[in-house]
């Protein structure tokens, strides 16, 4: 083949940072300012994110943001902590999903352990009792508000509200189980889209509460594609899978040598855990 030179090296891969931009070091400051700011649990969190990574820094666009929301929504664990690992990922490979996901957890332990330690030595004290009552009406504030926001970008028309105001119902209205929700919230979805409706038609059916300008992924710094690192292949996917079962098996198995197998204990009627399917 004429133009080619069979000897020459293949060209390294770009970096992330030649991609969009982001420096490894800008983007331990970002996680750790999301951080610093993520109060009221996962919604609080996830709101922040969206302000400072959307919003602000412009890294992915409001469309990227969601989807991964709705797939961390859906695995078991903290969803604002995994949302958090995949985006430092997408950015800056494994050394950002780690990064962002230590430091999204590090400002949460120290906070927990500074409060029980103040709860468990004086929490009968008048002012200390003060102080943790404001703080619930602080926090219920901020979750609130935090619902609001995801809420405005995620619900684009009516059909999302009255799914999204049928899901409170059955949940805390008549007690229906969480994956009983998820999964007629997904076959809703499925048929809508099958007959053609407006409503469930992807990025679709913008009413006025959407028309409020977002930022398209094509205009983020990440961009609308994917980055070479994130497309991975069956032999990828079962490392990964394997170092992940080590990660989460040899915890339990070094207490378990340590320390032994517990006692077995009697489960009563009363002490057995009910699931509710």
């Amino acid at each position: 083949m004429t133009g080619l030179n069979p000897t020459a090296t293949p060209a390294p891969a770009a970096s992330p940072e030649a991609t969009h931009g982001v420096s490894f070091g800008a983007a331990v400051r970002v996680w750790a300012r999301v951080a610093a700011l993520s109060f009221g649990g996962p919604a609080g969190q996830i709101a922040v994110m969206h302000r400072i990574i959307v919003d602000e820094q412009k890294w992915i666009g409001e469309t990227r943001f969601l989807h991964a929301l709705n797939y961390c929504m859906l695995l078991p664990g903290p969803e604002a902590q995994q949302l958090a690992v995949y985006i430092g990922w997408l950015m800056h490979r494994t050394a950002g999903g780690l990064v962002a996901g230590t430091l999204f957890v590090l400002p949460g332990l120290v906070s927990i352990m500074a409060l029980s330690w103040l709860y468990a030595g004086w929490g009968a004290v008048g002012p200390v009792q003060a102080l943790f009552f404001g703080l619930k009406a602080a926090v219920l504030a901020i979750v609130i508000e935090a619902v609001v926001r995801v809420g405005k970008r995620a619900l684009k028309n009516r059909v999302m509200i009255g799914i999204a105001a049928a899901a409170f119902v059955a949940i805390f209205g008549l007690g229906v189980g969480f994956p009983w929700i998820i999964a007629a919230a997904g076959l809703i979805g499925y048929a809508g889209h099958r007959l053609g409706l407006a409503g469930f038609e992807p990025g679709g059916g913008h009413g006025a509460a959407g028309a409020k300008a977002q930022l398209s992924d094509a205009d983020s710094r990440l961009g609308a594609g994917s980055p070479p690192h994130t497309r991975v292949s069956g032999a990828w996917s079962l490392k990964v899978l394997v170092i992940a079962l080590v990660l989460w098996l040899a915890p339990i198995i070094a207490i378990l040598t340590l320390l032994g197998a517990p006692a077995s204990m009697p489960i009563s009627a009363s002490s057995s855990p009910r699931w509710r399917w």
